[in-house]
């Protein structure tokens, strides 16, 4: 989806990181790759940790959008409730990588 709708992804990214557009690109591209990993029996472990690394290098942007949060916002994921569940929804997506790492071994 980084590749079909780059633009809602580079509204993900902090404004205080640099190159939004090249990031959302790139980490498209490494989804893609972990993905492959995940898919494949025999790299399955790897591809599990490897996206657990990944999903956690995002929590970056959920922790920043639970910081800059306001009910007044149009959005929901910029509203207080939708940012924590931004936050929760990777950390259970962080989960299953390991358990996928865990159970692929």
């Amino acid at each position: 989806m980084h590749f079909v709708t780059p633009g809602y992804f580079r509204t993900l990214v902090p404004p205080w990181v640099h190159r939004g557009r090249l990031l959302v690109a790139f980490t498209g591209a490494v989804e893609v790759v972990v993905g492959g990993l995940v898919l494949l029996p025999p790299s399955r472990p790897v591809g599990g940790w490897t996206a657990a690394v990944l999903i956690t290098t995002y929590q970056m942007s959920h922790v920043d959008a639970v910081r800059g949060a306001r009910s007044d916002r149009a959005r929901l994921l910029e509203r207080p409730a939708g940012a924590l569940a931004r936050l929760v929804v990777n950390v259970l997506y962080i989960a299953w990588a390991v358990a996928v790492a865990r159970t692929a071994a």
